[in-house]
């Protein structure tokens, strides 16, 4: 899982800068202030667990694998997805359905830092 999980922090990385310069050079003045908050709180939340992930892999690469680890990756990928993924259909598209799968996507965020806190506290030297 380290190399995908780094490949898809990577990658996300770059589409939290591309997002935000988008955000902030493109739909300014495009969106009105509810919207474009919601599209810059996807940015941020993306970017920061972007970070969150890519601290898990590195915990990964220098201990072995631990099933808490690996599992907080995941829950990481699949927040920024969700969470920030549903965001930016709602700030870009006016549909009202992305707005239920936000909260989700905030749950597996906590998911991932409560995993990262048990992997820390069974591996940690």
């Amino acid at each position: 899982m380290p190399k995908w999980a780094f490949l898809f922090a990577a990658i996300s990385g770059l589409l939290s800068v591309v997002l935000g310069a988008f955000a902030a050079h493109g739909l300014r003045g495009r969106l009105d202030a509810r919207l474009m908050s919601a599209f810059e709180t996807g940015v941020s939340y993306q970017f920061t667990h972007t970070l969150a992930l890519l601290g898990v892999c590195i915990l990964m690469t220098l201990w072995e694998r631990h099933w808490s680890l690996v599992y907080a990756g995941y829950a990481f990928m699949v927040g920024i997805v969700l969470f920030s993924g549903s965001l930016y259909l709602l700030a870009l598209t006016h549909m009202k359905w992305p707005g239920p799968v936000t909260p989700v996507g905030g749950l597996f965020f906590m998911l991932g830092w409560a995993l990262l806190a048990v992997g820390i506290w069974q591996k940690a030297p």
